[in-house]
């Protein structure tokens, strides 16, 4: 298929329409067979659930053409897996797992022609998500639910290439304890707007949130996973019940110890420890690896060794390591890679 008109390297980060999209609503206790149609607008009433309560939850996937020209996906499973521990918490019907790849594999082949071409430094970004469709006024779940899929290319999350960030301390609290921080529900990101605001305005890049029962152990940023090297090249992430888990993450964690040999760690990572390490990184569907330079603490500065000018070494092998892998110039572990073309 001839692909779009579109000036793919430089094309930023953000929304473009594409033809078709998958939708399927839920209504008398089932979901219907959804379709893929062509109209974008979503058509709601002005009592809908996800418009009076926030009843609503998001994924955040990509496609990809690789090396030898297919269009693949990366790892559709666990984006589906982690929507239904987000519909179970939220009290939303759960859209069954196969029907979720499924529905994804179909709108990316509908869309076909914005996949951007390899090497182009673009990919096409996929964004499934749900929401209480029907009115309600008292508070309580909605009856019905629609579930879509949309597609858009996007640019490089970085323009002009990765330089290391600077981040705050927050003085907010992302999740309590026992709350939703571990599903990815509209709701946590509005509550982090107002965060991401203030530190934009200060000067920073993002913010990491401790933890909200004692503001001692380091959790996450607004979006990203946070991911340590230790001085002698141990990975470590923070463990919590109110991180949410990240499947660049997880896929990082698995790069590190069966592709790089490295050691890994997930456990309670205390601020204290912070300035003991030698790199760190942010890890998310958007930029794969961001790194940080910097971490400003109410005045104090924790600069890694790293440095702010590049990647550090570790993080440089682990980012090029996956996106060699999703892009087909290293071979993946077993079902890593959805075939869609």
């Amino acid at each position: 298929m001839e692909k779009k008109n579109i000036d793919w390297a430089n094309l930023g980060f953000g929304y473009h329409d594409t033809d078709k999209r998958f939708v399927a609503n839920y209504k008398n206790g089932a979901w219907d067979e959804g379709a893929l149609v062509s109209d974008a607008t979503v058509q709601i009433n002005e009592c809908a659930g996800v418009l009076q309560y926030a009843q609503t939850c998001f994924e955040g996937m990509k496609a990809y053409t690789t090396q030898d020209g297919h269009i693949v996906t990366f790892r559709p499973d666990l984006n589906a897996q982690r929507m239904e521990d987000s519909c179970r918490r939220l009290e939303m019907p759960v859209f069954p797992k196969e029907r979720f790849v499924k529905a994804v594999i179909d709108t990316v082949a509908a869309n076909e022609a914005y996949v951007p071409p390899y090497g182009s430094g673009a990919t096409l970004y996929i964004r499934p998500y749900m929401f209480g469709s029907s009115s309600v006024i008292g508070v309580k779940p909605a009856d019905e639910y629609q579930f879509r899929v949309f597609t858009t290319p996007v640019g490089p999350y970085f323009k002009g290439g990765v330089k290391p960030l600077t981040i705050k301390v927050s003085d907010f609290d992302r999740a309590a304890p026992h709350g939703t921080g571990h599903i990815k529900a509209g709701l946590n990101y509005a509550m982090s707007l107002h965060a991401i605001v203030t530190a934009h305005e200060e000067g920073y890049d993002e913010n990491m949130y401790l933890d909200a029962a004692t503001r001692t152990n380091v959790e996450e940023t607004g979006g990203a996973n946070f991911l340590f090297v230790t001085k002698d090249n141990k990975i470590v992430t923070p463990k919590s019940d109110s991180i949410l888990p990240s499947i660049t993450r997880r896929s990082l964690m698995v790069v590190a110890k069966d592709y790089l040999g490295l050691e890994v760690e997930e456990r309670v990572v205390p601020f204290e420890e912070v300035k003991e390490f030698a790199e760190c990184g942010l890890c998310g569907t958007a930029a794969v690896i961001s790194p940080v330079g910097r971490i400003v603490d109410h005045g104090r500065e924790i600069t890694f060794s790293s440095g702010m000018n590049e990647m550090g070494p570790i993080t440089k092998k682990l980012y090029d390591t996956l996106t060699g892998i999703q892009m087909g110039r290293i071979e993946a572990p077993e079902g890593w890679i959805q075939v869609i073309k």
